[in-house]
């Protein structure tokens, strides 16, 4: 176990002691063929004895995910290039936080094995099954939210055109517009999206959760550089309005439980969506985002 700055017992607003001065977190990594992992906590660890999730401490310039990956490496020798992280659920108590970094294995490279005497076992557990473990309470009661979000990508798809138009005093067809959109939503996708801002107040306990999305950047000829981090650049070329519907189409069909966000300004492409989209988002909306993490 990493002893770093952060490790210590905070006496909460709850009225308890948690584990973690800038707080903790957990990962919840989940398979669709093996199930979710759990860890079964040695008695001598804080609230040990019941079943739970990798994690720890966060420490001083860690982010939660980055906390929940590295507690995970240590206690379970499963590396940060065996899962993708998808979303995150804090729980807030005032003085500290809990967050739950949820998790889709890539492949077969998760092969988690007991490498510290924090754990007793770790067990592949099918989502149906986990709730007649004895879990830790904290995660017991976020559970069945948890749950709701096992392996559901938010995918934000983003019509290139009406997006650049709509920025006040920047050309949508001038040269290298859409790459430099490209980039910009390479560092969105990394820094990660509140659900209340993408229009998801409908997904239970929305004010708890962010995002890191994957982005599809949908425009009309192939852009210098291709695609980024994080973004999908599609040539809807040739396609006219039934381009954009048709990639969100494409999406749904590619993930039936996805979180799927359309950003338009074209009213009739966001009236031929139907029920592909999850949600719609205005360019405007989607220019604030940017300019927070990425002002020009």
């Amino acid at each position: 176990m990493l002893v770093g700055n952060g490790d210590g017992f905070v006496s909460c607003d709850c009225g308890r002691r948690h584990w973690g001065l800038f707080g903790a977190a957990g990962l919840l990594l989940s398979d669709p063929r093996r199930g979710v992992l759990l860890q079964h906590r040695a008695d001598w660890t804080h609230e040990g004895g019941p079943w739970a999730l990798p994690g720890g401490a966060v420490q001083p310039q860690e982010t939660s995910a980055q906390a929940a990956a590295r507690e995970t490496e240590e206690e379970t020798a499963v590396s940060g290039e065996a899962f993708r992280v998808l979303a995150q659920r804090a729980d807030e108590h005032g003085s500290w936080r809990y967050t739950t970094v949820l998790a889709t294995a890539v492949g077969d490279a998760a092969q988690p094995r007991v490498t510290n005497a924090e754990s007793t076992a770790l067990r592949w557990v099918s989502p149906a099954d986990v709730a007649d473990y004895p879990l830790h309470s904290g995660f017991a009661a976020a559970w069945p939210e948890l749950r709701g979000q096992l392996d559901r990508r938010l995918v934000l798809l983003v019509d290139a055109d009406t997006v650049l138009g709509a920025r006040p005093g920047r050309p949508g067809g001038e040269a290298g517009a859409v790459p430099r959109l490209r980039d910009r939503l390479t560092v969105l996708a990394g820094v990660g999206v509140a659900a209340g801002d993408l229009g998801l107040g409908d997904v239970a306990g929305a004010a708890h959760w962010t995002w890191w999305p994957h982005v599809v950047l949908v425009g009309d000829g192939p852009a210098a550089g291709g695609s980024g981090a994080g973004v999908e650049l599609v040539d809807a070329g040739g396609t006219g309005d039934g381009g954009f519907p048709a990639v969100v189409r494409r999406a749904r069909a590619a993930g039936p439980g996805d979180h799927l966000v359309a950003v338009t300004a074209d009213d009739r492409r966001r009236g031929s969506l139907g029920a592909g989209a999850t949600a719609t988002m205005a360019p405007d909306a989607l220019w604030r985002l940017l300019d927070a993490c990425t002002p020009e």
